[in-house]
């Protein structure tokens, strides 16, 4: 099993930056992606970004150039970088792990941009 936390959600103005966080604890293989997806009230879950092990990254288009993400191998933590922040951004961002057997979800955190 693989437990994810996140944490770092919250209410911003438009422009403004957060920073997610996502710690990974339990049986983490040493091949993995980690990620985040996210789903606005009404629409379908979205693909933010992801990061492999060996920290290649991928990006939607909606995040490039504002979103960066990252991986501290050593504390099994993703994070996730998102400046200029707009009221689309708005939507339950969850944390994301699977590796070559396992997909594992987190809770979820709440981001909230006000125009």
């Amino acid at each position: 099993q693989v437990q994810l936390v996140e944490s770092g959600g919250g209410l911003v103005q438009t422009g403004r930056s957060l920073r997610l966080s996502c710690a990974a604890s339990g049986s983490i293989a040493s091949i993995n992606t980690m990620g985040w997806y996210r789903q606005a009230p009404g629409k379908q879950r979205e693909l933010v970004a992801y990061i492999r092990n060996d920290n290649g990254t991928y990006y939607a288009d909606s995040a490039k150039g504002r979103f960066t993400i990252s991986r501290d191998n050593a504390k099994n933590t993703v994070y996730l970088q998102m400046n200029s922040l707009k009221p689309e951004d708005t939507a339950v961002y969850c944390c994301h792990y699977h590796d070559l057997r396992r997909v594992y979800w987190g809770q979820g955190t709440q981001v909230t941009v006000s125009s």
